[in-house]
């Protein structure tokens, strides 16, 4: 940061040149600097705007982004109009997490990750409930309240690298039941994820963090 000079430092005494003489000098020296002042002020403030602006990008390229909701597909969790920021530096992807992901039609797409590579899921239960393995997965925290885990029974043994996604607005929702005939039976690779959604932050009344619901913190081994 530059520091102003101090306009008394910059004062030539009368008794060392003549009044006429010393008012001007002071007057071209203390506008000479003051100008410098202020093209050093601008220059700096122009670095400082400059450094924000590739900072933002950067961070927009390779670490944040943010996605705009555009359906009722994961009613109540995020609603149309939702806007939402995902992490692409994210790590592994894990049962439970909100992720976008280049879908099945080549579009980005946002759903719940249900099961990983090596997983067995199946719909559904005596209690109508999908499994994990053969665990139960307690879904009325974040499922849609009009909705049962699923209209559709399935059974799929999900292949490494690949994940098997839903909505949590299932009724309204074309996710991996959609698209068995596709090539890993409905499932996405896992090099697909763009990122994972952590946090809604428009409009400010829905602002909310996306956590894991409880239901995944368990261990996903029969009778887990």
């Amino acid at each position: 940061m530059t520091v102003e000079p101090d306009d008394k430092q910059n004062e030539v005494p009368e008794d060392e040149g003549g009044p006429g003489a010393g008012d001007g000098r002071d007057e071209r020296s203390g506008g000479g600097r003051s100008r410098s002042s202020r093209k050093s002020s601008l220059r700096e403030t122009l670095v400082l705007l400059t450094s924000g602006v590739v900072v933002a990008l950067l961070l927009q390229a390779f670490v944040f982004q943010s996605f705009w909701i555009p359906s009722e597909s994961m009613e109540n969790t995020l609603v149309e109009g939702d806007r939402v920021v995902v992490n692409k530096l994210h790590g592994a992807t894990e049962r439970g997490d909100v992720v976008v992901f280049k879908g099945w039609d080549g579009e980005d797409t946002i759903k719940r990750v249900i099961a990983v590579g090596g997983d067995t899921v199946k719909c559904c239960d005596a209690r109508k409930r999908i499994t994990v393995n053969g665990v139960p997965i307690e879904e009325k925290a974040y499922l849609h309240p009009d909705d049962l885990p699923s209209g559709d029974a399935f059974e799929k043994v999900i292949p490494k690298g690949r994940l098997w996604v839903m909505g949590d607005h299932r009724s309204q929702s074309r996710d991996a039941r959609s698209w068995e005939e596709q090539t890993g039976d409905g499932t996405i690779s896992e090099d697909d994820v763009v990122g994972r959604a952590f946090a809604i932050y428009w409009p400010f009344s829905r602002a909310a963090i996306l956590s894991t619901p409880e239901t995944f913190a368990r261990t996903f081994t029969e009778g887990g």
